[in-house]
């Protein structure tokens, strides 16, 4: 029996916000323990939340741009359940009326346009953090995440392979990153993806039993851990078993998933209205002010580069991955710059010291007029282009601009004709064995002369006037 694998997924969503969701505490990760807090997110009796209109915006935004409906009244609800990470014993989140749904997000897997449904984006507060590493069987609680504005974005189950649900991860990350809503950092919890996993007989029309797999740290994590799950799954069923509804954990290092609890159903956690806030009312005019404070999205600005900038789909894809790469390269063009140099120099030499000092494109130093300035040197001649990639590392470690460095280290590059035709005819005379396989037709000793000429210049003569002066000497 083939099976078909159906999974949705849960992503947690930090909305960058200076406040958390229902109180005026600061969330600041890095904080000293229970130091950001106050009777509202203590869970106090008789403190009251107010909700943060900054996460709303936000989250009205991240819907918009996930092709989503946005609510014209949605409420608040509790989430009831008991657990040390939360005060209250209850929850703050959204139930039948969420913010955003109906929505879609289009990806591509394998040169294959898929499409993936949105059920869902709701607005909740995050819960505490449990630690268990004080020693001596002592466990302790940080209430300083407890209230940090979240959005739980929750797919239809159209993914059907481990990748792509990858796909999803990284497309829906990237639309966070470029609304500027969410840092995404995984390792700090501002991401968190959940998968729900079940396979069915390929043409049943009922979903199998599934299976949500939590606490992964990446997006490869994710992959894997699904890739696992799927497995599991068809040994279990093929050996006669039954799958069992539960939530699993992710262990890294063994590559598998362990059981951790029994899943439960919407009704265990007893959802009713918060009664402490009133409903969230969103007019035409509230979703119109956020829809024209959108950015160009990835996918718009991919097509765009290809066609404005004539950049293949490829260059176009790996430019508009970050916001700040893009608006780097578009910043270099608009400073005069080749279109299609710029963005081999942007996506290869410059990434490449970028990646090395695993830096980000805002943290370097080489401002985009100053590669604009660069690459207009070796248009002009003044350089050649292996001049100007060490130029480029001096650049990128002193800040400096490209005329200062050439004009100190004497980099211009040599057009002189009279010049590098001495030098050819030099290398030509101390060189009479290859000429004479240049002559049988060996066509490669081209390349030893080129260097032998380019190291008597130290590098800078003009390669075009070299090769064109080389071979008219050639064949005299």
């Amino acid at each position: 029996m083939e099976y078909e694998v159906v999974i949705g997924m849960e992503v947690h969503v930090e909305i960058n916000s200076k406040s958390k969701v229902f109180c005026a505490c600061p969330t600041d990760f890095h904080a000293p323990p229970n130091t950001n807090v106050c009777p509202i997110c203590l869970g106090m009796p008789g403190a009251l939340p107010v909700l943060n209109r900054d996460m709303v915006d936000k989250s009205i935004a991240v819907g918009l741009a996930l092709n989503c409906t946005i609510s014209r009244w949605s409420k608040m609800d509790r989430k009831n359940y008991f657990y040390p990470d939360l005060a209250k014993n209850y929850q703050i989140s959204q139930y039948d009326l969420p913010l955003c749904h109906g929505g879609r997000l289009e990806i591509e897997v394998d040169g294959e346009d898929r499409t993936i449904g949105i059920t869902r984006a709701h607005i909740e507060e995050d819960t505490a953090r449990n630690t268990h590493t004080l020693g001596g069987g002592q466990s302790g609680v940080d209430f300083n995440r407890c209230g940090l504005p979240l959005l739980e974005i929750v797919t239809e189950p159209d993914i059907r392979s481990a990748k792509e649900a990858y796909a999803y991860l990284t497309s829906l990350k990237q639309i966070l990153q470029y609304l500027n809503v969410s840092d995404c950092n995984m390792e700090e919890g501002s991401l968190r993806a959940e998968a729900n996993i079940s396979i069915r007989p390929k043409g049943q029309v009922e979903f199998g039993v599934k299976t949500e797999v939590k606490n992964v740290a990446s997006f490869s994590g994710v992959q894997k851990a699904i890739e696992f799950e799927i497995i599991r799954h068809e040994k279990v069923l093929r050996s006669g078993g039954v799958i069992e509804q539960e939530t699993r954990g992710w262990d890294a290092v063994r590559g598998v998933t362990v059981s951790q609890r029994k899943k439960e159903s919407a009704h265990d956690y007893r959802y009713f209205p918060e009664p402490d806030l009133t409903p969230i009312v969103v007019d035409e005019a509230w979703e119109d002010r956020i829809r024209k404070q959108l950015p160009e999205l990835p996918g718009a600005r991919k097509s765009r580069f290809e066609t404005q900038y004539d950049l293949s789909a490829y260059d176009a894809h790996v430019l508009t991955l970050s916001r700040a790469v893009a608006d780097y390269y578009e910043a270099v063009v608009a400073a005069k710059a080749d279109p299609k140099k710029a963005a081999n120099w942007v996506m290869v030499e410059l990434q490449a010291l970028l990646s090395n000092d695993k830096m980000e494109i805002q943290e370097c130093k080489i401002q985009p007029d100053a590669l604009a300035s660069l690459l207009q040197m070796i248009d002009s001649a003044a350089i050649n282009g292996k001049i100007a990639k060490d130029v480029l590392v001096e650049m990128y470690a002193s800040g400096l601009a490209a005329a200062v460095i050439v004009e100190k280290k004497g980099l211009t590059q040599i057009s002189d004709e009279s010049v590098i035709e001495d030098a050819v005819r030099k290398i030509l005379v101390d060189s009479p064995e290859q000429v004479a396989q240049f002559k049988a037709g060996k066509e490669k000793v081209l390349g030893f002369f080129v260097g032998q000429i380019m190291k008597a210049t130290r590098g800078k003569a003009n390669p075009k006037l070299v090769n064109d002066i080389l071979r008219r000497e050639l064949k005299k």
